[in-house]
């Protein structure tokens, strides 16, 4: 899970850790809404999530907490996330105020991307209808052996932010997005990842948000970590709903001339003030075109950094997987 890091901020909140029953919290706790409050519980011995989350509700103002980042929640061995969700969905009426949601804030040295036993998180969407922020981290099951992240189509109004970070969703997820009425939905970043960690998504899963029809509001979309990104960047090339983005990322995944050449075919794309193609496997004078094209100051930084270390039978890789 090499380049994910638990995150200093969220929803332009500093995150800070809620600490633990008999912790010293080192002073006075934060104001409730000056924060995005971070819970874990891991091998803590007998601190299971849901007393941590009981002494959290009990002790902080929770009609005025604005953001939520949901840590590593098992005991001694990995576990399902399910009770999370069920605790969440039973006290949204306790959070009035939350704005942002970050289920799964796990990082390899706490657990692999894909060990992560997830589930179905359509009862948080639902409970929580002001929510401006979702960020999801996990991926789909892996060989069969593990809970597996879900999501059923949502009517929610409120949603401005949506990201999946996966080395492996699921095209069920997709499709649910796909399927669901998000009339405020700005920013989508999908990390689609690889079908060995659950990432079955095919670009016809992908129809919905290229059309554009059913995210008026779209103005970044991000199709990113995927094995398929070739063929990603092709169906971007002639998609509708480019011409509403404001910002594209194709990056993180397997892009090469085929799909570098999809692009600068295709429509244009010079009304875009930013297009994020890093982790790519393109050719130098495929990216000197898209310089070209673009200039500078609106592709990514390390555009010239091409990630050429695959194997000896030429295989890429996407940035994240496991």
């Amino acid at each position: 899970m090499t380049g994910i890091d638990h995150p200093e901020t969220f929803h332009g909140l500093p995150v800070h850790t809620f600490p633990r029953p008999g912790e010293s919290s080192g002073g006075v706790l934060p104001e409730a809404a000056a924060v995005a409050w971070r819970l874990e519980s891991a091998w803590q011995g007998d601190l299971t999530f849901e007393v941590l989350w009981r002494h959290f509700t009990g002790t902080v103002d929770t009609t005025r907490v604005r953001a939520l980042v949901i840590g590593a929640w098992w005991q001694e061995e990995y576990a399902s996330f399910t009770p999370v969700v069920e605790l969440l969905a039973a006290d949204a009426d306790r959070f009035p105020a939350l704005r942002a949601l970050f289920l799964a804030d796990v990082v390899s040295e706490e657990c692999e991307l894909s060990w992560l036993e997830m589930c179905d998180i359509t009862p948080v969407v639902e409970a929580f209808g002001q929510l401006e922020e979702l960020v999801v981290r996990g991926c789909g099951q892996q060989y069969g052996e593990r809970t597996s992240l879900a999501l059923r189509p949502v009517r929610h109004k409120a949603l401005k932010t949506l990201r999946f970070e996966s080395g492996g969703l699921p095209a069920p997820v997709v499709r649910a997005v796909g399927a669901s009425e998000l009339p405020a939905l700005e920013r989508l970043e999908l990390w689609l990842g690889v079908e060995e960690y659950g990432g079955d998504v095919g670009v016809a899963d992908l129809a919905p948000f290229l059309s554009g029809a059913g995210f008026p509001a779209l103005r970044h979309l991000g199709l990113q970590n995927s094995e398929i990104q070739d063929e990603i960047a092709a169906a971007v090339a002639s998609a509708p709903v480019v011409a509403q983005l404001e910002s594209l990322a194709l990056s993180m995944g397997t892009l090469g001339d085929e799909g570098a050449e999809a692009l600068l075919r295709g429509q244009p794309l010079t009304h875009l003030a930013s297009l994020d193609l890093h982790h790519h496997y393109m050719s130098e004078p495929l990216v000197e075109r898209l310089r070209e094209l673009l200039g500078p100051d609106r592709l990514n930084d390390d555009i010239d950094d091409a990630d050429w270390d695959d194997d000896e039978d030429g295989h890429r890789y996407v940035a994240i997987d496991e």
